[in-house]
């Protein structure tokens, strides 16, 4: 078990980073948090269950595709990781040049049943490119070329991502008409957490560029 676990530096920069995403506003998090305000906190919890199994489906499939690709080219798996790093700090560049927005969808007339909110959290998710591409871009942080436990370790950090972010957003839940008066009514904070968030995808990019000369 000891092999899946990265170090416990990689691991807390690893942690800082899910909790920096977690509380950034995405389409899940406005999704989850409109049914929360338009529904109820169970409608709430049941489309976050979907958005969340939504992120073990791309840990699964990160995990598979990049622990082939490892195996298969070592090279291929290096130029990965670099372009990872690229898009990382696009990231962190477009937090700062466009900053995040928030907007909760308009309340539908008639409640939505419970599978059908799982349903549309898992496919916020599933099908966002955005999510797609993080994923692959930023769980090779983690690995090294020639690991043999290298998808075991991919594995458990994305369930570890939804093991972080979990906590999180149900308190997100919890606090749902509070937290929404608060990104609409004080951009500061919103931008706070677009700076916070952009100093650590350049912090992780910069990581792997040093990382990778020594």
């Amino acid at each position: 078990m000891s092999d899946l676990v990265p170090s416990s530096f990689a691991l807390a920069g690893f942690a800082a980073a899910v909790i920096v995403l977690t509380i950034t506003p995405g389409p899940d998090m406005m999704l989850y948090l409109s049914k929360t305000i338009t529904q109820s906190r169970r409608a709430g919890a049941v489309t976050l269950a979907g958005a969340l199994s939504g992120l073990l489906i791309h840990t699964a499939l990160a995990a598979v595709g990049l622990s082939a690709l490892l195996a298969a080219s070592a090279t291929a798996f290096t130029i990965l990781k670099f372009a990872g790093a690229a898009y990382l700090l696009w990231l962190a560049f477009g937090a700062i040049r466009n900053g995040s927005s928030f907007t909760l969808a308009a309340g539908t007339q008639h409640a939505e049943k419970l599978p059908r909110l799982y349903l549309k959290g898992m496919l916020v998710n599933l099908l966002n490119p955005k999510v797609i591409v993080f994923f692959l871009t930023f769980l090779p942080q983690f690995a090294t070329p020639g690991d043999p436990n290298a998808a075991g370790m991919l594995a458990f950090l994305g369930v570890g991502f939804v093991v972080i972010a979990l906590p999180i957003c149900v308190v997100q839940i919890l606090a749902a008409g509070a937290l929404a008066r608060l990104l609409r009514r004080s951009p500061k904070v919103t931008r706070a957490v677009d700076y916070l968030f952009a100093g650590v995808m350049a912090a992780f990019a910069a990581r792997l560029v040093f990382s990778q000369g020594k």
